[in-house]
């Protein structure tokens, strides 16, 4: 027993003091957000980590002592906390919606996507960056980018610049759309659908809709759930599209490895949406859940954030705020033009 559990000590000791400043962060943003409900917990660990790597005190450890333990957070506790994200979604309440709503739904992200993505090329985005941006923008912000990010197979240090646009553009959203709600001519109802439909991340959602009343928050959430579940459809056609590309390569490099069409962690994520649409998880295991998800997702864009550095973000993402910004106006007009016809 020792011999086998001395290799996994030795393996996991220099990611500790990285994981616990990751939960230390996650706690902190949780309390933010207790205090402050306007503050989704998620966009504040991302800020978070984005100031531990900046300030002078906090970033030689970042950069240092704690660098394995965040990098690990933002790669591997992403993928927990997509698959725990499964538990918020029921095909129940997808159903319910009707046969309009869900097509309007599923039209929205698509052309969304499809926008973004070309927006991404329009100004001349670098790698993957606008398939994650896309991703992000019209799915789930950054859990989406974290999964489309496995399956092709991106790095992580490339998808910072993506999370950090998906948590401005979604920052910017919580302080402007519930402005908008009186000159758009939009009841709770119709507010909480153009949130859920426009809004990128879960959080960010919650915390925009909430303004607006009970009402306005429970369509906000349904429509948004509903467009998480287009993230394991989304993630297995890019992972086809990957091994397709990939496969072209094989004469001149036959060791090449392929990606799985579905990550192992996808799988998982249908699987917890399953478990929740059969009734089959208690109430006191949701909520569990849902705990577990937030410590999950938190640390990891804890650790995602850690690895913006403000000096580079200005020099080299000025461009990609730019087109950031167009593919939110594009969305959220999407949105309040597919609202008038819910």
């Amino acid at each position: 027993m020792t011999l086998l559990r001395t290799p996994i000590m030795t393996a996991a000791k220099p990611l500790l003091p990285g994981l616990l400043a990751a939960l230390v962060a996650v706690a902190l943003a949780l309390l933010v957000h207790l205090l402050v409900p306007a503050l989704p917990a998620m966009t504040v660990a991302v800020v978070l980590g984005i100031l531990a790597a900046n300030l002078p005190g906090a970033a030689p450890l970042v950069a240092g002592v704690l660098r394995p333990g965040l990098h690990f957070a933002g790669k591997h506790l992403m993928r927990t906390g997509i698959v725990l994200l499964g538990l918020k979604l029921s095909l129940a309440d997808v159903m319910n919606l009707g046969w309009l709503t869900a097509v309007l739904v599923v039209t929205v992200v698509l052309l969304s996507f499809a926008g973004t993505y070309g927006f991404g090329k329009l100004f001349r985005l670098r790698g993957d960056a606008p398939l994650l941006i896309a991703t992000g923008f019209s799915i789930c912000g950054a859990s989406a980018i974290g999964a489309m990010a496995a399956v092709k197979g991106t790095k992580q240090q490339d998808t910072v610049l993506p999370v950090a646009l998906v948590t401005l553009c979604g920052t910017l959203a919580i302080g402007v759309l519930p402005l908008l709600m009186t000159p758009l001519g939009l009841d709770a109802l119709g507010f909480g659908r153009w949130t859920g439909i426009s809004v990128h991340d879960v959080g960010q959602v919650v915390a925009t809709a909430q303004t607006a009343g009970a009402v306005a928050l429970s369509a906000a959430i349904v429509i948004k759930l509903t467009r998480v579940l287009l993230l394991a459809p989304m993630v297995a056609a890019a992972g086809l599209w990957e091994r397709r590309s990939r496969n072209r390569l094989v004469r001149s490099a036959p060791t090449a490895k392929f990606p799985p069409v579905i990550p192992l962690f996808v799988l998982g994520f249908l699987i917890t949406i399953a478990l929740r649409t059969l009734g089959w998880v208690s109430p006191a295991g949701l909520a569990l859940g849902n705990l577990l998800q937030d410590v999950a997702l938190g640390a990891a864009l804890f650790g995602l954030g850690s690895s913006v550095r403000i000096r580079e973000l200005l020099h080299s993402g000025l461009r990609a705020s730019a087109m950031a910004l167009c593919a939110w106006l594009l969305i959220a007009c999407l949105g309040y033009a597919a609202v008038q016809f819910m």
